[in-house]
């Protein structure tokens, strides 16, 4: 299928509501989910929302089953289509981590999110998914699912002694460029 652009921080498309996912199984549907997982091994991204494509529906994709090359560090996630999905908080306990996106690109900062999560919804059969996450798995499905209601990471944002480019704090790591 095809690559697309991400949206980038600015864009108003990516501070949008997004829409519910109406049908499941259509062309449409199938054919911007494979666009959306194109788009994000082409990143190196753990994660895409359709509205960082301009893709305004309530869907989420995250996960490589593999290592993530800006992420080496973190434990692999299953492969992932998530739609319509409802995220509840299972502990207090927040984990305070270095997080980054696609739509912010070259930028890091520290993000306190939930440490334990449960979160359900729907796959693209319509199939229904109710999984508990934590570490980074959890992280991962809290910032995607942020996107769906037009949240970008450094909206949530303590300490911004702990934001910054890629390329100063963390030299040599970083594959993608401070544009």
């Amino acid at each position: 299928m095809t690559v697309r652009q991400i949206l980038k921080m600015g864009d108003e498309r990516l501070l949008r509501q997004a829409q519910p996912v109406l049908a499941f199984n259509t062309p449409e549907l199938l054919a911007g989910i494979v666009d959306m997982k194109e788009t994000m091994i082409a990143a190196n991204g753990a994660g895409l929302a359709a509205p960082q494509i301009g893709w305004d529906v309530q869907l989420v994709i995250f996960g490589t089953g593999e290592v993530i090359p800006r992420y080496p560090d973190a434990a692999p996630i299953p492969p992932t289509v998530l739609i319509n999905p409802t995220i509840t908080v299972m502990s207090d306990d927040l984990q305070n981590d270095w997080e980054g996106c696609l739509s912010v690109p070259g930028l890091r900062a520290i993000v306190p999110r939930a440490m334990k999560i449960r979160y359900t919804g729907f796959d693209e059969m319509g199939n229904p998914i109710d999984r508990v996450a934590d570490g980074f798995h959890a992280k991962v499905v809290q910032h995607e699912c942020d996107h769906l209601v037009g949240i970008l990471y450094p909206m949530r944002v303590k300490d911004f002694s702990k934001f910054g480019y890629n390329s100063v704090l963390f030299p040599g790591l970083a594959p993608e460029s401070d544009d």
